[in-house]
């Protein structure tokens, strides 16, 4: 436990940290994932907006600096990529993303992918795909541990709306489709309820719409256990960061959007939030990475062995 108040002399001790821990486990190299409760809301400010602003505000104590974000700075000032499973603002930033890139470590984030927005991103593409309409998805979360009770905060709770919230406009585009998607009424609540302990309980209820406006309705009741569905995620992270930062792959690690309810991107580019999608750019990152032909679904090699066996 830290008991400074002085952000800088936080920040020293992190990195002693780090370099303490290399030596006592002798690593050669290590991989960082925030797996904290999640903080309050924050909106990215001034001091986020260069690497230069940044170390400022620690010598300053800015306020708007959160101690997720002085773990990133820490483990990006000392070469290890870092992955943040928590949906508050920390790797987004304009002055750590240009951290990662001068120290040429990776990052990825944010929010890890495990329970209702999981189901949501398998359930959306398949709506999708058939072209039917959704006027509305209701959702919510009964959780019983920690992570309830810290998001039973409102200034918590809006940091992980955000995240959650995102996910159906990246897969069923309104603006593309008016008609099917462009007037979805998304609702998502989370309730604290002690009693489920480390369970919890994910109801959604889908209406939507399909031929000639004939109305239906999905219901998805999932009971879950969040540390079971994520610790494979975290340990996959470690393995695909360590094999990024060995492949002098810097900065944001779009790639890995598959494990992440809000995933990062440039900010030029939009994030996928289809579960298939993302599966598929990791796959082909991969065999690229191994230099092996990428997957095309295709087809054409089927259809040409079809016919040449066809022939004899």
């Amino acid at each position: 436990m830290k008991t400074h108040t002085d952000k800088s002399t936080l920040v020293e001790e992190l990195l002693a940290d780090i370099e303490n821990f290399k030596i006592a486990h002798n690593c050669d190299r290590l991989v960082m994932v925030w797996w904290g409760s999640t903080e309050i809301y924050h909106e990215a400010q001034e001091v986020h907006s260069s690497l230069a602003k940044f170390e400022e505000g620690l010598r300053t104590n800015d306020p708007d600096i959160a101690p997720s974000m002085m773990y990133a700075y820490a483990a990006l000032k000392s070469g290890v990529p870092f992955a943040m499973g928590a949906p508050n603002l920390c790797l987004d930033i304009p002055a750590l993303e240009e951290l990662a890139l001068l120290t040429n470590t990776p990052i990825a984030g944010k929010d890890f992918k495990t329970g209702q927005t999981l189901m949501k991103t398998i359930v959306a593409p398949g709506l999708r795909a058939r072209a039917l309409g959704v006027r509305g998805w209701f959702s919510i979360n009964i959780l019983g541990n920690r992570d309830g009770l810290v998001l039973d905060v409102p200034e918590n709770f809006k940091t992980k709306e955000v995240s959650k919230g995102n996910v159906l406009d990246g897969i069923l585009n309104g603006e593309q489709n008016p008609e099917l998607w462009g007037d979805i009424h998304h609702k998502v609540r989370i309730e604290y309820y002690p009693p489920l302990g480390d369970n919890k309980e994910g109801w959604d209820n889908i209406d939507i719409f399909g031929w000639m406006g004939y109305q239906m309705q999905i219901k998805i009741n999932f009971l879950c256990r969040d540390s079971i569905l994520a610790a494979p995620i975290v340990l996959d992270l470690a393995l695909f960061l360590d094999l990024a930062k060995r492949a002098e792959l810097a900065g944001i690690q779009e790639w890995l959007s598959f494990y992440w309810k809000a995933p990062q991107t440039l900010p030029e580019l939009e994030p996928i939030h289809d579960l298939f999608k993302q599966l598929e750019k990791l796959e082909n990152t991969l065999r690229y990475l191994m230099g092996e032909e990428l997957i095309t679904n295709l087809g054409m090699d089927y259809y040409q062995n079809v016919e040449e066996d066809a022939s004899y």
